[in-house]
């Protein structure tokens, strides 16, 4: 029995080993406070603004045309930087951080349903006081954006849609959440930055082009207090439904926006959604060769060209037309 006696002390200095070591981790890798963050992040023009129980961070700046950006999963409004300098000169660039991302943080109820994230955007709409814009949504933002649009024509101008996360293989058509297993709850303990910047070279086309500046960012923002936790909670949650039939009742001009190499949500899709537009009265497809999925980041200089040259494009025709 010497043996068995000597096992069981084994496994238990194993055990100890592991506990200590996840102590350890934890103590590393444990939130940063909401206060600290935002005293480094939301400086002006940053804002908060209370929407139905939540404190959601956003930013208004320019004048002009509305223009309303809504950022992708894992995200945060500072991913749309790049666009905002290229359109804050004539137009006013409304983004925000949507629960469980950036600034805003867990939504206190802990209800991650996309029915509940387009519900707290259509109530921030409504305190901003926006009667007529173009929303633009690229992953998670990109859902969000085309739902609004299909439930209220008469607020949208323009939909702008890059690479939507309701159609990714694997969440498309389901009607019960993903299994997460609860495994994965230890990234909300223990989580290195070296796991964001494998998330962002997986969804780019050319891997060498993620910079340190945009994996701090995102870092940053994922272990402000709560969010970790909370991004697993929106996965736990997230059923795309009958995204099609959405699809279809988009009855406003749509621009397409894809990656070549998308490898999340396949080029495929982009003219598949293309053919689903049956009643939109303007569908464009624009591609960028050689990007993925994070557009945005990937491709900065060329996507804010490109969608100034297609809101001014649409401006000039109206007001060549008035």
């Amino acid at each position: 029995m010497r043996w068995v006696s000597r096992i069981l002390r084994g496994l238990l200095v194993i055990v100890a080993l592991i506990g200590a070591l996840l102590a350890i981790g934890v103590m590393v890798y444990r939130d940063t406070p909401a206060e600290e963050v935002e005293a480094k992040w939301a400086k002006p023009p940053s804002q908060f603004v209370e929407v139905d129980g939540v404190r959601m961070h956003y930013r208004d700046e320019g004048e002009g045309p509305v223009v309303v950006l809504l950022h992708a999963n894992y995200s945060s409004l500072f991913m749309w930087e790049p666009w905002v300098a290229a359109l804050r000169d004539r137009y006013r660039v409304i983004r925000l951080d949507l629960p469980a991302h950036g600034l805003t943080g867990p939504e206190p109820s802990g209800n991650y349903t996309l029915e509940r994230i387009q519900q707290l955007f259509e109530k921030f709409v409504d305190e901003k006081g926006l009667e007529r814009f173009t929303v633009v949504g690229t992953s998670i933002g990109g859902t969000v954006a085309m739902r609004y649009t299909a439930d209220h024509p008469e607020r949208i101008e323009r939909l702008v849609l890059i690479s939507p996360g309701s159609l990714e293989p694997r969440v498309r058509g389901r009607t019960t959440p993903a299994n997460v297993p609860r495994a994965a709850d230890l990234l909300g303990y223990i989580l290195p930055k070296s796991f964001t910047r494998f998330m962002l070279t997986n969804d780019y086309g050319d891997p060498q082009r993620v910079s340190d500046v945009v994996v701090d960012e995102w870092y940053e923002m994922w272990m402000r207090e709560g969010n970790r936790l909370a991004m697993l909670n929106l996965l736990r949650q997230y059923v795309s439904g009958g995204v099609e039939d959405k699809i279809r009742a988009v009855s406003v001009p749509v621009l397409l926006i894809w990656g070549e190499k998308n490898k999340r949500v396949p080029l495929a899709l982009a003219y598949e959604t293309k053919n689903l537009l049956v009643n939109s009265p303007e569908v464009r497809l624009e591609v960028l060769p050689g990007i993925g999925h994070m557009l945005v980041q990937e491709a900065p200089e060329a996507s804010s060209k490109l969608i100034r040259r297609y809101l001014d494009d649409v401006s000039t025709s109206v007001t060549a037309a008035n």
